[in-house]
């Protein structure tokens, strides 16, 4: 069965004058609809690029990338453009909310360009930002709310497009212990309730929330294992 997301022999190298410097060194993964997967790897393990390729910021330099049956690993820039705000919902370790605009106007920024009318903007706003318990916040800007707040917010804007994955860059990087477990129990109900969740972390208890954790070193596939105390509890 294909999944979701199907990468094949994925490379990527980068050009310093005319020497390539190869980072992706032929990545194959398959991820299935509804997968909750983290990505980790030391520094330089090519997790950051990898992340880029799976989000549309960036495409292969060879093989092939199918997200949700289209190959997006050949697309134009403006083609992939419209990918990433139809199948991506992104949650990034610095949130990237707008200081200006209130919670419930920064959640509707994708439906902005999306063209879809204000007053719709709004209840859709409204009703992710009551998926993450923001309800009562949602007129805040975001210097009124604290960190976990600010990420409940960037995790309701990646939601507001009913994308086909999320996709986390450290998304608990800021964040203190126990705001960190409660952010990671929101992915764990966006999880349930559907969305397929990529993960990139190198924070070994926060991949632990994942059910499955692929770690590369040095541009390739290390290992790709199933969480099993996670997956043996979703059984019973």
């Amino acid at each position: 069965m294909s999944g979701i997301i199907q990468l094949e022999n994925i490379q990527k190298a980068y050009f310093m004058g005319k020497e390539p410097i190869p980072v992706l060194k032929g990545i194959s993964l398959s991820i299935q609809k509804n997968e909750y997967v983290a990505l980790m790897g030391p520094s330089g393990s090519g997790k950051s690029t990898l992340m880029n390729i799976l989000g549309c910021l960036d495409s292969p330099t060879g093989g092939r990338y199918i997200l949700n049956a289209q190959d997006v690993s050949k697309m134009s820039d403006d083609d992939l453009a419209e990918v990433r705000n139809k199948e991506i919902g992104f949650v990034f370790q610095q949130f990237n909310l707008l200081p200006r605009l209130t919670a419930a106007e920064n959640v509707a920024l994708p439906l902005v360009y999306a063209g879809i009318p204000k007053k719709q903007r709004t209840e859709m706003a409204m009703a992710v930002l009551e998926k993450v318990s923001l309800t009562d916040r949602s007129h805040h800007k975001p210097n009124e709310l604290s960190g976990g707040q600010c990420q409940r917010v960037a995790i309701a804007r990646a939601l507001v497009n009913n994308p086909s994955i999320i996709l986390a860059d450290e998304p608990t990087g800021n964040l203190d212990t126990k705001t960190s477990i409660e952010i990671m129990d929101i992915f764990g109900a966006i999880q349930a309730s559907g969305n397929t969740v990529v993960l990139v972390t190198h924070e070994e208890d926060i991949a632990l929330h994942a059910h499955r954790v692929v770690r590369l070193r040095d541009g390739l596939i290390e290992t790709d294992r199933r969480n099993e105390k996670i997956t043996a509890s979703l059984v019973h």
